[in-house]
């Protein structure tokens, strides 16, 4: 069993139910007290996946769990208030690998309940669902019940309380809440600023390609696995300004057929490239493939790689704006738009 594959697949698509509320106490730490003020120590009540959450101080010994939790709250600047962080799916961004070497390590995936707690956490934020499940470091109603308190990405949330379609405002906004969570806001809206301004120069590069029609394949050979309406696919290649050839079909990813792929011939196809399922395996199944081989966008070449990592909700997402935008921007003339 592909453990990465399974997981990602099983965390993007299932959600498992909240139903606590968390009250937590934490310090007050900051990257650089003698120039930032320090962070508000005022209570926090936020609805995180449908469950009220109140914090009543800026937690001090967090752990995140999953690389969008860590990278977000390494991009706020607060790994001063990490007691340890573990699953990586890639190599940390590099504008970040200082911080995140003082952060200790608990896991190459998810550590044992038992490991956690050895790091004496107050807080445990985790971006899948799959951290809080069976595989993962358990419920979040069992660690509110040892004073321990969670919060999940609006992304990875029961389909009840995940957002009908995902859009980078959702990104945005949990990067306000954990902004908020840690008592530093104003951190997190130079932070989106920044992302917003870049996701705008990439849009702007596409010029007259918008009517491109892309289509996302995420995985799977005998039935490839796409990019649907609703999920970060959809997400990053809306931001970008392109047509989601599947865009019609239900949920973040949907199974479809090669025939509706050669049906919807589509102008240029994203391949996602995982350590697990990488975009090379991708190219030569398509190129050996004896209907899709002579595919316009296959012969054509019109491919877009995208890591696995730029394409889940968190601060990588401009990533995989910017490397769509660009591959779209390569496209050969003659595609028709």
């Amino acid at each position: 069993m592909r453990v990465r594959a399974v997981r990602s697949t099983l965390s993007r698509r299932v959600a498992a139910p909240l139903s606590v509320l968390v009250v937590l106490l934490g310090g007050c730490a900051t990257d650089d007290p003698a120039t930032t003020p320090p962070p508000s120590a005022a209570p926090v009540t936020l609805t995180n996946c449908g469950t009220p959450v109140t914090v009543a101080a800026p937690p001090a010994r967090a752990v995140t769990l999953n690389q969008p939790a860590t990278e977000i709250m390494l991009a706020l600047g607060l790994a001063d208030r990490m007691a340890g962080t573990a699953y990586l799916d890639d190599a940390i961004l590099p504008e970040h690998a200082a911080a995140y070497a003082t952060v200790p390590v608990l896991s190459d995936r998810y550590p044992a309940k038992e490991k956690l707690l050895e790091a004496a956490p107050d807080f445990v934020y985790a971006s899948f669902h799959s951290a809080f499940g069976d595989e993962g470091v358990g419920d979040r109603a069992a660690l509110a019940g040892l004073g321990i308190g969670t919060y999940l990405s609006p992304a990875g949330c029961p389909k009840q309380h995940r957002p009908a379609k995902l859009t980078v405002e959702d990104v945005f906004a949990e990067i306000r809440d954990v902004a908020a969570v840690f008592g530093v806001p104003e951190r997190a809206e130079k932070l989106i600023a920044e992302q917003r301004a870049r996701i705008a120069t990439a849009a702007a590069r596409i010029g007259g390609a918008r009517d491109v029609s892309v289509l996302w394949w995420d995985a799977g050979t005998d039935a490839p696995s796409v990019g649907a309406c609703c999920g970060s696919p959809n997400m990053i290649m809306s931001a970008v300004g392109v047509g989601n050839a599947f865009g019609d079909l239900t949920g973040a990813w949907a199974d479809t057929s090669w025939e509706a792929v050669v049906d919807r011939d589509p102008d240029a196809i994203v391949l996602v490239d995982a350590s697990w399922d990488q975009a090379t395996a991708k190219r030569a199944f398509l190129a050996r493939h004896p209907t899709l081989k002579d595919l316009p966008a296959v012969a054509g070449q019109r491919f877009v790689v995208i890591p696995f990592t730029s394409t889940s909700a968190g601060v990588r997402v401009v990533l995989g704006v910017e490397a769509l935008a660009a591959g779209v921007a390569r496209l050969p003339a003659g595609v028709d738009r």
